[in-house]
């Protein structure tokens, strides 16, 4: 963990299954005692909450994080890796979770993209 920050930042999509890295988080901040963010970055011309079930996802997600005392953010941009960046930045973030990334090409997944541009924050990757 980065000891300039304790606040951890969990990354999700408007995937239910996502809740598994919520509670991972909540596991990280009983050793760490920082605050929990969690994030959700949708391109531009992503139609989520058109969509019932993946606006569902989301609500649900919403909730989770509310349950376990985080707000849930959802920005919008063309640029994912470079958002979750300036949000690690503007809120003091020592820790990403993030689950696996389902790109074949790691070099060209979320995980590496954020390996290799933010240098000072942690990243934890949970297993499916």
């Amino acid at each position: 963990m980065n000891n300039n920050s304790s606040n951890i930042l969990v990354c999700v999509t408007q995937q239910k299954t996502c809740e598994r890295l919520i509670h991972e988080a909540v596991k990280l901040l009983e050793k760490y005692n920082g605050t929990l963010h969690v994030l959700h970055v949708a391109k531009n011309n992503w139609k989520f909450l058109d969509n019932d079930r993946e606006g569902e996802a989301l609500d649900y997600l919403f909730s989770i994080s509310k349950n376990v005392g985080a707000n849930l953010t959802v920005l919008r941009s063309e640029d994912i890796t470079g958002t979750i960046k300036k949000y690690v930045i503007d809120n003091g973030i020592g820790c990403i979770v993030l689950g696996e990334s389902p790109e074949k090409n790691s070099s060209r997944s979320i995980i590496s993209k954020l390996e290799r541009t933010l240098i000072k924050a942690e990243i934890k990757v949970i297993p499916q």
